[in-house]
């Protein structure tokens, strides 16, 4: 679990350590074109010259790094990452570690954000969030030897650690509820499909449908914004074959789906159900509240947390399978009008 050195650097260039030395302050002793090359891949391998000194000089940084690939607006206003920030920071602050966290535009710029930060001996791991369908911040992270444990799966994490739920038991417990109450035309609004945990959940909902004989069932995708949630369900519910049910991926588009319906003049639950995924004070507080699938967030933030601090200790890479959400039926359901 190294961080990459001089040496590192010499032996991908073919050079020596002098002419590396030459290269990264600047100096006469190496032709241009070498030195560009030295510097490429100094870059590639997280080597950062400004650091060099201090990384000698400390043998940790005393802190894990957190880098979301979210826009920051939408951040503020999602219970989801500030239950489970909330989480990592009460585990690291009682072992006396700071949370570096920055916002990124894209997958390529958080890779850097990563190779920067253990290139200078920033932090000590990192918690990777968001989980992708052939995620390239895994291989990244292997290569770099970056301690860090991916908050999501299973499955598609390579040999890092992770910490997931079991997000197709809790759907399937969601289905059969509404099924049970007598809805047959059940509709989804998912979160961003390039994420693995949409994925799994939406494999999960056709393959269910299919075996419940459930052929109206269908799943559109958002961006789990309010606007793009309200948007979505306003296409479901102006369709000819309206759902009497809807699933949403959160709760912030699950309560502007809510309020979507009221605007469109159905009741909820008489003419519409409405169910949340990641249960927050938010779905308590409308009316009706929504009937939510939730866990203990900051607990699972703490695992994360400390499931990291071990690995940087020395242990062995883990896979932890945390609690399933549980569904909390509220006023958002009921049989459908008719039944």
């Amino acid at each position: 679990m190294k961080r990459p050195t001089i040496a590192d650097v010499a032996r991908h260039a073919g050079v020596s350590k002098g002419a590396v030395s030459y290269a990264l302050n600047g100096q006469p002793g190496v032709s241009e074109a070498t030195r560009q090359r030295i510097l490429a891949i100094a870059t590639e391998i997280g080597f950062s010259r400004s650091n060099a000194a201090r990384a000698l000089s400390a043998a940790t940084a005393g802190a894990v790094g957190l880098a979301l690939c979210r826009p920051a607006r939408t951040l503020g206003i999602e219970p989801f990452f500030m239950a489970l920030i909330s989480g990592v920071e009460a585990e690291l602050s009682a072992r006396s570690y700071a949370l570096t966290l920055q916002v990124v535009a894209d997958p390529d710029a958080e890779i850097a954000v990563y190779r920067r930060w253990w290139g200078e001996r920033r932090v000590d791991g990192v918690l990777v969030c968001d989980l992708r369908t052939d995620d390239l911040r895994i291989p990244a992270l292997e290569q770099l030897q970056l301690p860090a444990v991916v908050i999501g799966g299973p499955g598609g994490t390579g040999d890092l650690s992770s910490l997931w739920s079991d997000d197709e038991a809790a759907l399937t417990e969601t289905v059969e509820y509404l099924v049970a109450l007598g809805h047959r035309r059940i509709a989804r609004v998912a979160g961003l499909p390039d994420l693995r945990h949409t994925e799994i959940r939406t494999d999960a909902f056709a393959a269910l449908c299919q075996r419940l004989g459930l052929l109206d069932a269908v799943t559109v995708w958002s961006d789990y914004t309010g606007e793009e949630g309200g948007r979505a369900t306003r296409r479901l519910l102006s369709s000819a074959h309206r759902p009497t049910a809807v699933i949403y991926d959160n709760d912030v588009m699950a309560i502007a789906g809510l309020s979507v319906a009221q605007e469109m003049g159905l009741t909820v639950p008489g003419d519409l159900s409405i169910v949340a995924w990641d249960d927050s004070p938010l779905c308590r507080l409308v009316h009706p509240p929504l009937t939510a699938l939730g866990r203990d967030i900051p607990a699972y933030g703490a695992h994360a947390a400390r499931q990291l601090l071990a690995i940087i200790a020395g242990e062995p890479a883990s896979r932890v399978q945390d609690e399933t959400p549980q569904l909390t039926p509220r006023g958002s359901t009921a049989p459908p009008r008719g039944r």
